[in-house]
């Protein structure tokens, strides 16, 4: 019988795993629901978001974008001056459970499609964010998941591969890519399951998971 390998490290994604990412939220908020459904689907925001996410300039790309779209205008550029409001709020549980994992001496990283000025100015209003023992910030690997390429670099940088890395993304394609290196994955539906995850694994008690 094979020995399973065991979990040498933990990969937390960002977005919708530690802090919730759902721009759309904000926009309901501020402008309306049927304000919002009517610019998405005038402007592909969230391909603006990928350019900033592969290292683009965070102000530059959106600004420019919002003079593509001049009705818009306002509207596009709130997604740069109001960034910190876009990105809320934290979900506390997986930061415990973050919290939890580095309090037991396992290693934690995060794996995160997130620009390189976005993530700067989120690390100074959200704390966590600097206790990852290695962030892998895809602004700053110019390249985004679900790319094999980026999981390789992870693999590269903390000398780990396949089953030895358990990693949680709310996103299918993202955890179907990881899965194809032989990563252990979870496809993250809220911090429940995640936690009933680390504790299935031995990495966490029930006790810590709470």
């Amino acid at each position: 019988m094979t020995t399973p390998t065991p979990i040498e490290a933990v990969i937390f994604d960002i977005g919708n795993v530690l802090i919730e990412w759902v721009p759309e939220n904000f926009y309901d908020r501020t402008i309306g629901e049927a304000r919002r459904q009517e610019m998405f689907a005038a402007v592909d925001l969230h391909a603006m978001n990928d350019r900033v996410d592969l290292g683009e300039g965070f102000r530059d790309i959106i600004y420019e974008t919002a003079e593509a779209y001049p009705e818009w205008r306002a509207e596009v550029r709130m997604w740069h001056d109001h960034w910190l409001e876009l990105a809320h709020p934290v979900i506390d549980r997986s930061v415990r459970l973050m919290r939890a994992l580095r309090a037991r001496g396992t290693p934690v990283h995060a794996l995160t499609n997130f620009g390189v000025e976005s993530f700067a100015l989120a690390e100074t209003h959200f704390d966590f964010l600097s206790e990852f023992d290695m962030p892998f910030v895809s602004g700053e690997m110019k390249v985004i998941k679900p790319a094999p390429r980026i999981y390789e670099m992870v693999e590269q940088a903390t000398g780990l591969r396949g089953s030895a890395i358990l990693f949680a993304d709310d996103r299918e394609a993202n955890i179907t890519a990881a899965a194809a290196r032989g990563w252990q994955t979870h496809l993250f539906d809220g911090p429940e399951g995640w936690a009933r995850r680390l504790v299935a694994e031995g990495l966490l008690t029930e006790a810590e998971a709470a």
